[in-house]
């Protein structure tokens, strides 16, 4: 019963590991517009720090253009400021209403830095991953040895929990190679 539910526990601290990857991932920019480069900006809306994908309507008119348009016109000089201080490299423009940005394509050099960054991404994940399963044997050990599992329990739960973290692990390879396949197309 203790080992079910530490495997349980272990599976979703992955799952929410996983998540923060593919979040990461979606940040980073192709040449390619879409929402997910720009839905997790926080703007200081009134004093506080609201995502920009909860005060505006996000709009992909074509494969290099996105547009912002807010609810209220009156956060727009925050937008361009938050836009401005990302890591994205893009410039907004805006007539008052709605904030257009423009994606320009990568250039080859650009293209290899986003690689590296991606790769290390990834290997952050894969960290991540052997960290929360270095913590689930170490627990189901501790468990071992107050007696409170036998032997045979404990190599049982840690065979399960490696399985896991190979599945993830296998995830985000796939999505590093997904990522890096989008980045080398022109």
């Amino acid at each position: 019963m203790i080992t079910k539910e530490t495997i349980q526990q272990t599976e979703n601290k992955m799952k929410k590991s996983i998540e923060s990857a593919k979040r990461e991932f979606s940040e980073v920019r192709t040449g390619r517009a879409h929402p997910g480069l720009i839905e997790g900006l926080h703007i200081d809306y009134y004093g506080t720090p609201t995502m920009l994908k909860q005060i505006a309507a996000i709009t992909i008119p074509d494969p290099r253009t996105i547009f912002i348009q807010p609810w209220d016109v009156t956060a727009i000089p925050e937008i361009d400021k938050a836009i401005n201080n990302s890591k994205l490299g893009l410039t907004p423009s805006n007539d008052g209403k709605i904030v257009r940005l423009s994606v320009p394509q990568l250039s080859e050099e650009r293209r290899e830095e986003m690689k590296k960054m991606v790769k290390e991404m990834a290997e952050k994940g894969r960290i991540s991953l052997r960290t929360i399963r270095r913590e689930a044997n170490d627990h189901l050990k501790k468990l071992q040895s107050e007696k409170k599992i036998s032997e045979d329990e404990s190599f049982g739960a840690q065979d399960a929990i490696q399985k896991l973290t190979d599945k993830f692990i296998k995830e985000i390879d796939s999505l590093l190679e997904e990522k890096s396949k989008v980045l080398t197309e022109f």
